[in-house]
């Protein structure tokens, strides 16, 4: 089967991507840049694997004309630029890195953490200027300073642990309940967060409810000469507000890896509020562009497209029920994605008895309105039994994959 299937990875997504499918008998074709939504639904025509990373986005539109689609690779933490549910619906499996890239990230909010509360941006700034501005006025140390972070998940809590070993005192804000690392403390609201911090940074992930999550009330509610950070998502925080407090001095220093409309390709121009401020850091959304994150992501997102395609392993899909079958030899597997209502299992075990078809192995998950079911059959079995399993009702996509 493998040796039909199509993989385009776009994004300047990590060679060793590209090795690990083609390993498996796979053709896959690359492109630097992202691509818009009619671009991307030309591109498609007999894809069945698509490679992404943030700039582009895989809409309902763009998987109602992609019907070979079997699964998207978003090469990088989030994937609020899939249409999770449409993908399911159709039986396109997602997945992600969640963990590749974290210490990537951790280690930029570190950079950027110091080189505000030094001043450094100003100090390099004014060098290459020509002027020797040698003052301590405004510069300070890490070490007894207060770390607010704001979403405590795999950034936030690593970032807490190396922030501790600066000597930082570290507390931490999320709404779901996190065990604190180390000696982080818990905060029971935002704004406690927000009056303690002399950093506050932000590390939330990519859910609709976070649009807009972090603006004037809350920039005010920071002490006066903190530093913000975002290298979550840009369209959770009020840049424009986020301007006027850093003009106004309220706020000592801005560092913002992430924005809400960005550039498709590499030398398209980029328009911000932020921009030409001297106290501001900007990163094109880089917090996890190094070589060894990048090549960390492209390894274990193509495996998990590889397993799928050839086993129909969904561990660690983010989109449908998750499960996993040990391989047999002499067998044939198929994996039935399916509405998930009572009954399914014993139909589709009463169309294999029906056809003396003996099931040598078998596992069901479930979520939400999605059920996934791995068989492994006796390797003789007439095509009737295919035709059988495809027309019941509750069926979104069979495969056999051996």
């Amino acid at each position: 089967m493998t040796e039909r299937l199509k993989a385009l990875l776009l994004e300047n997504i990590h060679r060793d991507a590209v090795s690990s499918l083609e390993s498996s008998g796979i053709e896959v074709s690359t492109r630097p840049g992202a691509l818009d939504e009619e671009q991307l639904t030309a591109a498609l025509e007999g894809v069945q694997l698509l490679g992404i990373r943030s700039g582009t986005r895989v809409t309902e539109a763009v998987l109602s004309r992609a019907p070979a689609l079997l699964a998207v690779g978003a090469f990088c933490i989030g994937t609020n630029q899939v249409d999770l549910a449409a993908a399911a619906e159709r039986g396109v499996a997602v997945f992600n890195a969640p963990f590749s890239n974290t210490r990537s990230v951790v280690e930029l909010a570190i950079a950027e953490m110091i080189s505000l509360t030094r001043r450094l941006t100003e100090r390099n700034e004014a060098l290459h200027g020509g002027v020797w501005d040698k003052s301590s006025k405004g510069a300070h140390e890490m070490r007894g300073r207060t770390l607010g972070i704001v979403g405590y998940g795999n950034i936030g809590s690593q970032l807490s642990v190396l922030a501790e070993a600066l000597g930082m005192r570290v507390v931490f804000y999320d709404t779901a309940d996190k065990l604190a690392l180390g000696n982080a403390r818990r905060t029971e609201s935002l704004e406690e967060l927000l009056e303690v911090a002399h950093v506050v940074t932000l590390h939330v992930d990519g859910r609709i409810g976070n649009a807009g999550f972090f603006g004037e009330r809350q920039f005010a509610a920071m002490r006066p000469k903190a530093v913000f950070l975002n290298l979550s998502r840009g369209f959770v925080v009020d840049y424009a507000t986020l301007a006027t407090h850093l003009k106004s001095g309220h706020l000592a220093g801005a560092a913002v890896d992430v924005f809400p409309v960005e550039p498709m390709a590499q030398g398209d121009p980029f328009e911000s509020e932020l921009r030409g401020l001297p106290n501001v850091i900007l990163t094109p959304h880089v917090g996890g562009s190094t070589e060894e994150a990048q090549q960390d992501i492209g390894g274990f997102v193509s495996g998990k497209l590889r397993d799928y395609v050839t086993t129909g392993a969904t561990a660690l899909s983010v989109n449908l029920p998750q499960t996993t079958l040990d391989e047999r030899s002499g067998t044939h597997r198929l994996a039935h994605l399916h509405t998930n209502t009572p009954g399914v299992l014993a139909t589709v075990n009463g169309v294999l008895a029906e056809h003396g078809v003996n099931v040598e192995a078998q596992v069901l998950a479930t979520r939400g309105q999605q059920g996934y079911l791995l068989t492994d059959v006796a390797s003789d079995y007439a095509p009737d039994v295919v035709h059988a399993l495809q027309a019941m009702t509750q069926t979104t996509r069979l495969r056999v994959l051996s």
